[in-house]
């Protein structure tokens, strides 16, 4: 699913997008970044809390392609410009993690 739809759908905001809009094809939470290196799938939006320029790296290990900060939490400018350097969506809404992951999981699923 094109991200700009999955925002759609879900109610966020996207904070920076690639110009070339990425797919996204599934979703993981966590709050834990070495639980993202090791479980988050390739393509996936990781929806976090965790706003800062660590998050951006270990999104771009696990191939990640967009970052869902949750509860509208700031996104720093270090992070934007790490996001950008290396391609990567961010994404804000207000709800929490978990509500969030009921959104994109079902926006995922359904056509």
């Amino acid at each position: 699913m094109r991200l700009s739809q999955l925002c759609a759908k879900c109610g966020a905001q996207i904070a920076w997008m690639p110009e070339d809009e990425p797919d996204i094809t599934s979703a993981y939470t966590s709050d834990l970044l070495s639980d993202v290196m090791a479980h988050c799938p390739e393509g996936a939006v990781l929806i976090t809390i965790q706003n800062h320029m660590n998050t951006v790296a270990v999104a771009t290990l696990t191939g990640a392609q967009a970052i869902m900060i949750a509860h509208n939490r700031e996104i720093p400018q270090e992070m934007r410009d790490a996001s950008q350097r290396e391609n990567i969506a961010l994404l804000q809404a207000p709800e929490d993690q978990f509500s969030l992951s009921c959104k994109i999981g079902t926006a995922l699923c359904i056509p």
